[in-house]
């Protein structure tokens, strides 16, 4: 999210909308026909992925070190937010020009992340082992959230083309190879999951993560812990006990998914359809 608070329109992309329509005639990545572009246009699943997705990543030591000694994520949580919008948007609705801007600018900055935990493990954010896993944990809680909250799921062969649509982007930022099949990422997340821990710093970031930030009033507060409670619910049976975050199933089922049901169609419903993508739909089809 950005310095100051957005409005719902707002949160995909800082740049104007008007960049995504130049040049005529350019697809981009994807195009308007991809599950990309239908994946990424519905705001309410894209925000409860996000906070899925970082939850699982503060499980990974060496991203969470990267995190800690890099990020000041506790001092401008929404300019973090906002940036990583900023790259999905580029990335998925811009022309190709716009997309490699992305990646390049996002590889100079990996470029001078790199420490070592305490024990002495050297880390980089440019390692494409670290970058495989930070891909994984994204797309596959975009889909999730996706499926969970959007009115028309994706089918299995849908689903296994988004992963290998995304993949691209994952591949241009120096990634090792990542799955591109749900069955894959399933094999891919139980493989790691021995590597993974929640220590002080990655509980630390989870209770931060999914406490509303203290400039949102009453109304902001009740959507956050909406989203955040939506998010937690998608991790892993696993992920959750590791992080403090584990909830009873019939709260998650019975009280959690309804509300965010419901938050997620009110936004669909008082947005209307993303100016970016409108913008890309455009530029495609001249």
């Amino acid at each position: 999210m950005p310095e100051s608070e957005p409005g719902h329109r707002d949160l995909l992309v800082r740049a104007s909308p008007d960049a995504y329509g130049t040049p005529p005639g350019d697809p981009g990545w994807f195009g308007a026909d991809s599950l990309a572009w239908r994946v990424h246009a519905d705001l309410g699943p894209m925000l409860i992925g996000g906070l899925a997705s970082l939850l699982l990543q503060s499980l990974h030591p060496l991203v969470m070190q990267g995190v800690e000694d890099h990020s000041e994520y506790r001092r401008d949580p929404f300019g973090r937010l906002q940036r990583t919008a900023e790259f999905i948007a580029a990335t998925t609705y811009g022309g190709e020009a716009l997309a490699s801007q992305q990646v390049r600018r996002v590889q100079a900055i990996h470029r001078r992340v790199r420490g070592a935990t305490p024990a002495g493990v050297s880390y980089s954010a440019d390692d494409p082992e670290l970058l495989a896993y930070v891909h994984v944990t994204e797309v596959w809680s975009f889909l999730q959230a996706y499926q969970r909250y959007s009115p028309a799921p994706l089918l299995l062969e849908e689903k296994n083309r988004y992963l290998e649509e995304m993949s691209v982007v994952a591949y241009r930022l120096g990634a090792a190879e990542v799955p591109v099949t749900t069955g894959g990422v399933r094999a891919y997340l139980r493989k790691i999951r021995p590597s993974l821990g929640a220590g002080d710093a990655a509980r630390a970031t989870a209770s931060f993560l999914t406490s509303p930030p203290p400039a949102l009033g009453l109304g902001g507060r009740s959507a956050y812990l909406t989203l955040a409670e939506a998010g937690i619910d998608l991790l892993p049976s696993w992920a959750r006990p590791m992080l403090g975050l584990a909830r009873p199933l019939v709260f998650r089922a019975g009280v959690v998914r309804p509300a965010a049901l419901a938050l997620t169609a009110g936004l669909r419903f008082s947005i209307g359809p993303s100016p970016v993508l409108e913008s890309a739909r455009k530029r495609a089809r001249a």
